[in-house]
């Protein structure tokens, strides 16, 4: 039985791996079918130029039309420089697609070199070119015919005030904008509707036009003869205050009447005793109209108007001529009143004024943050650096490429007389900020014998530069540093207390040191910045992100 049975195990792993190697191989066959699908090929059409000549280098991808291609980006084809990327040529049959781009690449110095492979992902699975060696040729120039001159010496270029211009230009054409709508809105002569221009005129012939709008008004048809009564009495109380300078809009009716009587005794108002009885009786009937809403016939309520209209001429008539100095009294108090409505629409404006700004302010304190909108108004030197017109160059030899916000000037470097026999050329550009610790200075290094460069010494001789320059307490890290184009490179950075240039003060601020070479050369990066200052870092992040170094001298 236990033979049997040892039989019947190994005939069922038998059959197990012969259906796992079954699986395993349709497996492979599936894949190398799914990868025969898709081709990848790149050619270029020359292998030797001259310097400065291009190299159409073209790569080919055949696969199914569902697929998706990812085609090479950016400086991958370093240590030659891609000049231009063409559109990608699409070409399709059927299910299948072709694509095609096109490259231009360049090389600026002499030697041999290699491009590299380029990897293409189709479905996010690599597919990898060919290797290419190309020959960048000298130029060849007869000395004898073509003239040789020395190399120019540096240009002071005025700085340009473009930006300046611009951003004045900006805030003078919002505050034009601003005055305009705050004039248009409240300090223009408005035209004047009907309610200002019958104000405007003369108490007496405002208070006849207002009774032949009652006249015509809709109020006794409407049968809303309170509303007509109390209107009729408001026109003729008002006269009678503006022209009489009788308080009568707040006496009673026996007041009133009082009032009048006693200006008649004493002369300033000549009216008979049969005008202010007509008067007295129309007042009456009004108060019963409005407190005991009487309602007489519609042609009394016509006649009690008629009654108002002679009233009022009356006692036009009865008052006194004015004097010259009641007229030049009355001229004075217009003027005044106007002055006084100017001033009110001037103070509303500015309040207005102010409240836009205040509000803009705050919005964009809010906003932007409080640090921010100050920099921006009051300004900032890293932060004027940050958002100026940046340069993107290369420098020395070998070269360095990298992008600053200001170009980076020579700098004449003499050598220890130690030093000569072991350095064969050394090329420094940098820049300075007259303003804060900013600084960027490259170095390119080629030595007299073609060995590996050792970065330990000139980056201990570069920090023994600081402290002679007076800078304390320096902490030093190290850590691996990449390019865009994957170029290894040692990175040294750290902060410390630094001297302030044309003082004695000590400022807490930041370093970065870049390093890089091959064989006979060596490329170095500095930069010192301000410490807590945000926009130096962000300048700083972004001329790292732009660091590019050649690979061999």
């Amino acid at each position: 039985m236990r033979v049997v049975g040892f039989k019947l195990i190994i005939q069922g792993h038998t059959r197990l791996i012969s259906r796992g190697l079954t699986f395993a191989f349709f497996l492979l066959s599936f894949v190398s079918f799914a990868q025969a699908q898709s081709t990848v090929k790149a050619n270029i059409d020359s292998t030797s130029i001259k310097i400065g000549e291009q190299i159409q280098y073209k790569i080919t991808v055949e696969t199914d039309s569902l697929n998706i291609v990812y085609f090479p980006e950016d400086q991958t084809f370093s240590p030659l420089e891609m000049v231009e990327a063409l559109k990608i040529d699409t070409t399709k049959n059927k299910d299948r697609i072709t694509l095609q781009r096109i490259y231009a690449l360049t090389q600026f110095d002499s030697g041999a070199y290699t491009i590299p492979p380029q990897r293409i992902a189709i479905n996010e699975e690599p597919f990898f070119t060919d290797s290419f060696q190309i020959k960048v040729a000298d130029v060849v120039v007869d000395t004898t015919k073509q003239k040789m001159f020395d190399i120019k010496p540096l240009i002071e270029v005025e700085k340009s005030n473009a930006k300046l211009f611009k951003t004045l230009l900006w805030i003078f054409l919002g505050l034009l904008f601003i005055g305009g709508l705050v004039y248009w809105l409240f300090l223009r002569k408005k035209p004047l509707t009907e309610e200002e221009k019958v104000a405007l005129l003369p108490p007496f012939d405002r208070a006849l036009l207002q009774l032949k709008e009652l006249e015509n008004s809709r109020y006794l048809i409407q049968d809303e003869y309170k509303k007509y009564y109390s209107e009729l009495t408001d026109i003729v109380r008002s006269y009678l205050e503006e022209d009489v300078h009788v308080s009568a809009l707040e006496s009673t009716t026996d007041q009133l009447i009082e009032k009048l009587e006693l200006l008649k005794d004493a002369g300033e108002l000549t009216l008979d005793e049969s005008t202010i009885d007509q008067f007295k009786k129309v007042l009456r009937t009004a108060d019963l109209v409005k407190f005991a809403k009487s309602k007489p016939p519609t042609s009394v309520a016509e006649q009690d108007r008629k009654l108002v209209e002679d009233i009022v001429v009356k006692t036009k008539e009865a008052l006194p001529e004015p004097t010259v100095e009641d007229l030049l009294q009355n001229e004075e108090y217009l003027e005044e009143l106007a002055k006084k409505k100017q001033r009110k629409r001037i103070y509303l404006a500015a309040a207005i004024f102010a409240g836009i700004l205040f509000i803009g302010a705050t919005s964009s304190i809010v906003y932007y943050g409080f640090s921010e909108v100050k920099d921006t108004v009051l300004g900032h030197p890293t932060k004027e650096l940050l958002e100026s017109e940046w340069v993107h160059s290369t420098y020395g030899y070998p070269p360095i490429d990298i992008a600053t916000p200001k170009v980076l000037l020579r700098q004449e470097i003499k050598l220890p007389e130690e030093l000569k026999a072991e350095i064969a050329d050394l090329q420094a550009f940098g820049y300075r900020s007259s303003l804060g610790l900013f600084t960027v200075m490259t170095t390119s290094t080629t030595f007299a014998e073609a060995n590996e460069p050792d970065f330990e010494k000139p980056i201990e001789q570069l920090l023994q530069s600081f402290e002679k320059q007076g800078a304390k307490n320096i902490i030093t890290k190290q850590e691996e540093f990449f390019t865009n184009a994957g170029v290894k490179g040692l990175k040294t950075f750290g902060s410390g207390k630094f001297k302030v240039p044309e003082s004695s003060d000590l400022i807490k601020g930041k370093y970065a040191i870049l390093s890089f070479g091959g064989k006979g050369f060596m490329q170095q990066i500095v930069i010192t910045w301000l410490d807590d200052d945000k926009y130096a870092e962000k300048i700083v992040e972004r001329v790292l992100t732009s660091v590019d170094v050649k690979t061999q001298s």
